[in-house]
């Protein structure tokens, strides 16, 4: 929940960066995390479990999976933020954990009840409504929720601890990342724009890595249906910062949806009779 609600107000952040090409972002949000993630395992001295995790080719290749499917889904994020497209963004999202919920359901063999799939059927009526009163179904809004929903099927099934796991992920798209910033002119942003971008800049490597840390966490211990469901705490602020900050139209059409995708969230998350007490 604390990872999603991060996410959540991500919009504000990437919104003050919107004069830096979107490509330059995602590179530099790469490139930090994977210097902090080491930072961090190198002060806790657990550099040996990083060493290790290098040397398992299995982990390996999951987690090279995984950063590609993360980098992938940062840098369609941080474009619709860029363009002023963050509904779009949202309606993504929003889109996301019923993909995570197929998956679960498809491919984990994950059990759900009559009720849960009465408001699986309810969210997906909303995310339906929502891309009507869009008008269309842009590109950025089913890239974000398969890069996402195959990000989080890998991490449950690869067995590594979080930390270790999203520092070598990064670690492995970090080459990609700093070849392409040094090809940038004059140094780019980093060199170029005023303080408080360069700040910024640098800064997405802690706002990027903790909310990472936090899902692979979480991503663990429940299962994947279940982080599907909470997955919406994630569009709900994003659509509210989209609105109510960046000022973006919301209609009647779209406040409706909001009803009903919570309407099936709280109808999925009821206790299910029997499972309580085989918990």
């Amino acid at each position: 929940m604390s990872a999603y609600a991060i996410w959540g107000l991500f919009p504000l952040y990437y919104h003050q960066l919107a004069a830096v090409p979107p490509l330059e972002v995602l590179c530099h949000r790469i490139l930090w995390s994977a210097v902090l993630c080491v930072g961090l395992l190198t002060v806790r001295g657990r550099l040996g479990e990083l060493r290790a995790a290098f040397g398992n080719r299995r982990i390996l290749l999951g987690l090279l999976a995984s950063g590609l499917c993360i980098s992938a889904n940062w840098g369609c994020f941080i474009w619709a933020v860029s363009v002023g497209r963050a509904l779009d963004a949202s309606i993504a999202y929003y889109i996301m954990p019923l993909v995570m919920l197929l998956l679960g359901v498809l491919l984990l063999k994950e059990k759900l009840s009559p009720r849960q799939y009465v408001a699986i059927a309810v969210m997906i009526a909303s995310v339906v409504l929502l891309t009507y009163d869009r008008g269309e179904l842009p590109w950025v809004v089913a890239a974000l929720p398969i890069s996402f929903g195959l990000y989080g099927l890998v991490r449950k099934l690869v067995a590594v601890d979080a930390m270790v796991g999203v520092t070598v992920e990064t670690l492995l798209v970090a080459p990609l990342a700093a070849a392409w910033l040094l090809t940038r002119p004059e140094g780019g942003a980093l060199v170029q724009a005023p303080l408080p971008v360069e700040v910024l800049l640098v800064a997405c490597g802690p706002v990027t890595t903790l909310p990472l840390v936090l899902f692979a966490f979480g991503a663990r211990r429940l299962e994947l249906s279940t982080i599907g469901v909470l997955q919406y705490i994630n569009p709900t602020l994003q659509g509210l910062m989209a609105v109510i900050v960046l000022g973006e139209p919301l209609g009647r059409l779209q406040l409706a949806t909001f009803a009903l995708i919570w309407l099936g969230l709280i109808l999925y998350s009821l206790p299910v009779r029997g499972r309580v007490a085989a918990d």
